[in-house]
């Protein structure tokens, strides 16, 4: 899969508009009720983070691309939610995910305005909760209050760890600044954590619906 990586590599270094507008698009699809919550974003962001080390990307872009799209999805969220009050939880799609939309209202009535700020960091209600603040009405500045510091730390800790990766590889591993070594091993670490989180999350999700079943059945 290694040898796979250097096309990608070589294409960003080419047409890194490109890239930055990847990452602007996962952020921001990220955000979408439901499409969030399939949408692998953050794996998306995570690698081609490690690209800022060996200057095929630029820190300050992609950082702006990744908060510019995730301001963009939680605001329109935000603000489908506030025109269309608790309506839109009963709504398509988001009639389809009740447990979702349950497990969102939830978490803003444990947390209150703090959900909007702790659910950027928390995946899959993090494309539930600017829908759910909208429709329970919760004031347009409190929202952004919490939501922009939010995004700005969520952007950081989606993008930095990429680039000390990379500079820890080179720097303590012997691995030249340049070389694509360093960056194989960390996009290959995060798509292979991110397909073990997956694996885990639906083993979790198989196991406590066998629970519901067996409980049901008793």
């Amino acid at each position: 899969m290694a040898h796979l990586l250097d096309p990608l590599i070589g294409f960003v270094s080419d047409h890194s508009g490109l890239a930055y507008l990847t990452i602007f698009l996962a952020a921001l699809l990220e955000a979408v009720p439901i499409a969030g919550s399939v949408v692998p974003g953050t794996t998306i962001i995570l690698a081609l983070s490690a690209l800022i080390a060996g200057g095929e990307l630029k820190l300050e872009w992609v950082l702006t691309a990744a908060i510019l799209g995730a301001l963009l999805g939680d605001g329109s969220a935000f603000w489908v939610g506030h025109r269309s009050q608790r309506e839109i939880l009963t709504a398509w799609p988001l009639s389809n995910y009740p447990r979702l939309v349950a497990q969102s209202e939830a978490f803003f009535h444990r947390f209150g305005t703090l959900a909007i700020f702790f659910a950027r960091f928390v995946a899959p209600i993090r494309a539930v909760v600017p829908i759910t603040a909208g429709a329970l009405d919760v004031r347009p500045l409190r929202f952004y209050a919490v939501n922009v510091p939010a995004i700005v730390l969520w952007a950081c800790a989606h993008v930095l760890p990429g680039v000390f990766a990379v500079q820890l590889l080179h720097r303590y591993g012997g691995i030249p600044h340049h070389s694509h070594i360093a960056k194989h091993t960390w996009i290959l670490a995060v798509v292979a954590g991110s397909i073990l989180v997956w694996l885990v999350l639906r083993l979790l999700r198989k196991r406590r619906g066998g629970q519901v079943m067996a409980q049901a059945s008793e």
